[in-house]
């Protein structure tokens, strides 16, 4: 940090309980869900990362900021939480590719966060408590008047966010001479996941949110996908529709953590919100069809109802959390769809589950022959 005085933050949740630490990035004030990532590295992906839209994000790493920022780390066009909390946010860093420090990133991206908190009382607080909603400021002292602005800020269970980061007109990325061709319904997609399928060949063209199946159809697409996102999905009755039409086509699907709940949803089966969620690099996921292990990414706030996919007799279990035995992996038995609850893409983390954008491609070269 430079030897100029921090101004004093404070941050308020919604039991009532108050934390004083200093002011990092942009001196303001700020609301949302309060949850926590346990990522040792990867911070930049996780705030441009447009699932999180809406949340404020506990940093469990002791040190955050201390190798900058880059451009080439980024998942959409600009910070998506809507606030950080952390033990060291460090302005100084090491990186020498890095392009700039995170204080001057979060400024340029008007996000106000707090520095100087102990994240480990406050993570075991949201473990036991569950996640709550919470208020950031640098700017308002009055700790009466926080709680009031923080009585206000709805709760994430049904709302409807997708569409406040989906992208408002098509486009496309790839090589438009490709013999495999993806419709990407777009709830909050990020940009390793797209990177994902163009690098294994694909032409993909990303439709907003509000895209029905006649919009998809115009690209001739082989293959469809179902992106991640932010929100309540059962606030979404739109794009429970469209993956139904999706379905229907008969055409190789594949959705990602909002994308695996719409596609449950889309086949009857209820969503729910969890109680902390799950947000980190290192969540052992366990693929039925293989026996293997694999250490997940993930980040998501609500799941698919476990016994509503079992007594569903034609969907698949696939994947299962290690850890609390959530549902992570679903397949739809007499449709060529499925979809994972975690992030094969893995940006940040490790690249344990990226073999589903090889099944995915393989599916659709299938179905093409």
């Amino acid at each position: 940090m430079s030897n100029a005085p921090q101004q004093q933050a404070i941050l308020v949740l919604e039991d009532g309980s108050v934390h004083y630490g200093k002011a990092f990035g942009t001196i303001g004030t700020t609301t949302g869900e309060l949850c926590f990532n346990t990522g040792m590295t990867g911070y930049q992906e996780v705030f441009t990362d447009p699932s999180y839209y809406g949340q404020v994000i506990i940093m469990t790493s002791v040190h955050v900021g201390n190798y900058g920022v880059k451009d080439e780390d980024i998942e959409s066009s600009s910070v998506k939480v809507r606030g950080i909390v952390s033990r060291n946010l460090e302005e100084q860093f090491s990186r020498r590719l890095a392009q700039g420090s995170l204080d001057e990133y979060l400024k340029a991206n008007n996000i106000v966060a707090i520095d100087g908190v102990d994240t480990r009382a406050l993570t075991a607080k949201v473990r036991k408590e569950g996640a709550m909603n919470c208020i950031i400021s640098s700017a308002i002292s009055d700790i009466t008047e926080l709680k009031a602005i923080l009585k206000e800020v709805p709760s994430m269970g049904g709302l409807e966010l997708a569409s406040k980061v989906s992208t408002e007109a098509p486009y496309e990325l790839g090589d438009p001479n490709s013999d495999i061709r993806i419709a990407v319904l777009d709830y909050g997609v990020k940009q390793h996941i797209l990177h994902c399928m163009v690098d294994r060949g694909a032409y993909v063209r990303v439709h907003p949110a509000s895209a029905k199946l006649a919009d998809l159809k115009t690209f001739n697409p082989d293959g469809y996908f179902i992106s991640n996102g932010p929100g309540d999905p059962a606030a979404m009755p739109y794009a429970i529709q469209t993956v139904k039409d999706v379905i229907a086509e008969n055409k190789p699907t594949f959705g990602i953590c909002l994308g695996h709940q719409l596609l449950a949803l889309a086949n009857g089966i209820p969503t729910f919100k969890m109680h902390h969620g799950h947000r980190g690099l290192n969540h052992p996921v366990k693929n039925l069809q293989t026996g293997k292990c694999e250490i997940t990414t993930q980040n998501h706030g609500f799941g698919v109802d476990p016994e509503a996919v079992k007594n569903a007799a034609h969907i698949e279990i696939t994947h299962v959390n290690l850890n609390d035995h959530s549902i992570e992996g679903i397949r739809v038995k007499d449709k060529p769809a499925f979809s994972v609850q975690y992030h094969p893409e893995s940006t940040p983390g490790p690249h344990d589950s990226r073999y589903l954008f090889d099944d995915f491609l393989s599916m659709i070269k299938k179905s093409k022959n």
